[in-house]
């Protein structure tokens, strides 16, 4: 096997990718393929399997849709919850964010995963008052059937640069793995161009997937580290959130 040795900024950002890495990994039989292989963790470095990259195809983009259907039903402990057996801090990319275990995914996905980046992304004022008051009638609406899903184990970082295609099939790296909603993982392919992404979607299950309220979270954040480029896509998002959910 060759490998590829990765640098992080602490042990922790290792540990947390390490950890997330063997939990999505463990969710079924089949998942393992789909996740790359963790060959040594120490300190702040991460030893990875190297994955070649080939040129992306339907069939193995229809296949990866239907493991990541089974990690998601492999389940979590609760909304936010880490990967199992990790106890320190928990990160996306290099930005740390919390996972507290929460009964409800309302609750969790806005205190946890939005408002901590919207407020801290120097947004236009009426930009952050669209998204706090998206949050506030996510909350509001907590009960709605599209909520009430189980803990899915999720990859949270889910974006195209994450999803390698091989020779062997789709292949996840770099997660922010914790318990969450399953269609997060979903509006993160969507949100960032994952190529052959109808057959990813199709081997999932062709769910119905609403991409606003799931993209609010990874805009947030790169709103935050990238600056105004993703502020009006955050603003818009967050609109749509309102107009769904506005009583």
């Amino acid at each position: 096997m060759t490998t590829f040795t990765k640098t992080t900024n602490t042990p922790d950002q290792a540990g947390a990718e390490a950890a997330g890495l063997k939990w999505l990994a463990a969710a079924t039989p089949e998942a393992a393929k789909a996740v790359v292989e963790v060959v040594e963790v120490s300190g702040t470095t991460l030893v990875e399997q190297r994955i070649e990259a080939v040129r992306p195809d339907p069939e193995s983009a229809y296949e990866f849709g239907r493991v990541l259907r089974g990690i998601h039903e492999a389940g979590a402990e609760a909304f936010g919850a880490p990967p199992e057996g990790w106890t320190g801090k928990n990160y996306i990319g290099r930005v740390e964010q919390d996972c507290i275990p929460t009964e409800s995914w309302a609750q969790f996905y806005t205190e946890q995963r939005v408002l901590p980046f919207a407020r801290r992304a120097n947004l236009h004022p009426e930009i952050l008052q669209k998204v706090e008051k998206a949050c506030e009638n996510i909350v509001k609406h907590a009960d709605a059937p599209e909520f009430d899903v189980p803990p899915a184990r999720i990859h949270g970082d889910l974006w195209a640069g994450n999803v390698l295609f091989s020779a062997d099939g789709v292949v996840m790296i770099d997660p922010a793995a914790h318990g969450g909603h399953p269609h997060t993982d979903l509006a993160m392919l969507e949100l960032f161009g994952t190529p052959h992404l109808v057959d990813i979607l199709a081997g999932y299950g062709d769910p119905d997937v609403d991409f606003a309220l799931h993209q609010l979270h990874p805009l947030a954040v790169h709103a935050m580290t990238h600056g105004s480029a993703y502020h009006r896509a955050l603003g818009d998002a967050a609109a749509e959130v309102l107009q769904r959910y506005g009583n």
